[in-house]
């Protein structure tokens, strides 16, 4: 494989290089901002389907859970079978989903077509970057990838916005179907310009997929998930705390499969010398809880706004800018400390999501009959920052121990673990907030109080959660030396 890369480096760069880059950078951008455009239309796809709140929970979890589950495996296939081919099948099935997702009859239809798009996204996502880096010589690298980055956050800041003014729009008398339906002539375009102008990078037929540790790791997960969300709808009978116990069962498995895949030499699906690595499982533990505390917030948030106090889906959106805008500013200016002052940037990103939220938490449990938009920008915009300086530092700290070898599974890995944080929180934090509601419904409290009571209860979820960031960002070791026999220690650029 070392001298086939070689090949490329040597060769001219391919002339269409930039086209080809445009087209992998819209197809991102449509994955990117499929997750933020979706928490603005919550509350209306509730009314409208007549969906539960556990339903409502997994139109999000759904895609998430999928998302996270199907990183590593269709990484991996995209090695064996050719990056950009399954890149466009990528593509493909997410463009399918989405008219799937925005001709849903019903919540269950729609669930199930987040499914399907989370996979689409987990097929395309992880070639984005390697066909990236095979494309562009090492000069221009640097100049693409930072392209990414600001696709990305563009998308944060336009996804809440979008998603309000295609709903208030009311295209064709539809509601919040056009937030899914736009990305079918997106698509296609994308699918057609890639035929034509991505390069065909062949795949490695010799390598293989643990199919196994796919399933034992997809299993162990939903397990875990699945009883969160829906336990509370049951009366949390036996069987939840039952599934939970087969979830964490079934990830001690994996880890034994693990280490006998490594043992005799066959690839893993998670390289066991990173599961076998303290340093590393510290550092994806930390990631796990970091990125638990977001996507459940803004699922409360939006519920809050719109169903609790009648908001637009266009104000709701532009309430929740401030947060997106201050995670495009941190990004941008956290790139330009690259590898230095890590754990302090880390603490100050802990500090400032524990400052910013809990002053939200205060904004919403002050509320009275009415609740002011522009009393959300202050910890909105520092919770923004607080998150853009947080995961450039978290994904570089626990990666700078990771020998050079492992550096490209440990980073995908460490995406996974980030994904399967957002499942995780979406849950805990939608059964604080659901339960909650219950309870004030059920003694008579009025929608607006009950709402703001319970969207403040379940944002103390998110102040624990960073302020354990911000206790262990002291707890990273100092010395970015790799253990000893493992190479050097590598560092990845924000």
């Amino acid at each position: 494989m070392s001298q086939t890369f070689a090949a490329e480096t040597a060769s001219p760069p391919d002339p269409r290089r930039w086209l080809s880059l445009a087209i992998l950078l819209i197809a991102n951008f449509m994955n990117l901002i499929d997750v933020t455009i979706v928490n603005v239309a919550l509350p209306s796809m509730r009314e409208n389907l007549g969906a539960t709140d556990s339903q409502i929970e997994w139109v999000v979890a759904a895609y998430v859970l999928a998302f996270a589950l199907g990183l590593l495996p269709f990484g991996r296939l995209g090695d064996i079978l050719g990056r950009t081919r399954m890149f466009l099948w990528g593509v493909g099935a997410f463009t399918a989903a989405s008219a799937l997702c925005g001709l849903a009859p019903n919540i269950e239809m729609l669930i199930a077509a987040r499914i399907l798009q989370g996979i689409g996204g987990a097929m395309m996502t992880p070639q984005v970057l390697a066909i990236a880096t095979v494309t562009f010589p090492p000069n221009e690298r640097g100049q693409a990838f930072s392209l990414f980055g600001l696709s990305a956050g563009l998308a944060s800041v336009c996804g809440p916005i979008l998603g309000g003014v295609l709903i208030d729009a009311q295209l064709f008398g539809l509601d919040w179907q056009p937030i899914f339906l736009v990305n079918i002539p997106i698509g296609i375009a994308a699918i057609v310009a890639g035929s034509m102008l991505i390069p065909r990078l062949p795949g490695h037929k010799d390598l293989s997929n643990d199919y196994v540790g796919i399933a034992l790791f997809g299993l162990g997960i939903v397990a875990l998930v699945f009883p969160i969300i829906e336990g509370r709808a049951f009366g949390w009978p036996a069987w939840s705390f039952a599934m939970m116990a087969a979830g964490v069962a079934l990830l001690g498995v994996f880890t034994v499969w693990q280490k006998r895949r490594a043992q005799a030499g066959l690839p893993q699906l998670l390289n066991y010398v990173l599961l076998a690595n303290r340093d590393y499982m510290f550092g994806a533990f930390v990631i796990t809880v970091f990125a638990s505390g977001i996507p459940g917030m803004f699922l409360v948030i939006s519920l809050l706004l719109q169903s609790g106090f009648g908001f637009s889906p266009l104000h709701s959106g532009l309430t929740n800018t401030p947060f997106s805008i201050g995670v495009l500013i941190a990004s941008v200016i956290a790139g330009r400390f690259g590898a230095h002052y890590l754990r302090s940037r880390l603490a100050m990103a802990g500090a400032l999501l524990v400052i910013g939220i809990g002053w939200l938490h205060f904004v919403i449990a002050g509320a009275g009959d009415t609740i002011d938009s522009w009393s959300f920008l202050p910890p909105l915009l520092a919770a923004g920052v607080g998150l853009g300086t947080g995961f450039s530092s978290l994904f570089q700290l626990v990666l700078r121990n990771v020998p050079p070898r492992d550096a490209g599974a440990g980073s995908g890995a460490l995406q996974a673990f980030q994904q399967v944080g957002g499942a995780l929180g979406i849950a805990l934090v939608g059964q604080i907030f659901f339960s909650q509601l219950a309870g004030n419904f059920a003694h008579g409290q009025a929608p607006n109080a009950a709402f703001a009571d319970a969207a403040a209860l379940a944002l103390w979820y998110q102040v624990v959660a960073f302020g354990v960031v911000l206790a262990m960002a002291f707890l990273f070791k100092p010395s970015g030396r790799a253990p000893q026999g493992q190479g050097a220690p590598v560092v990845v650029e924000a």
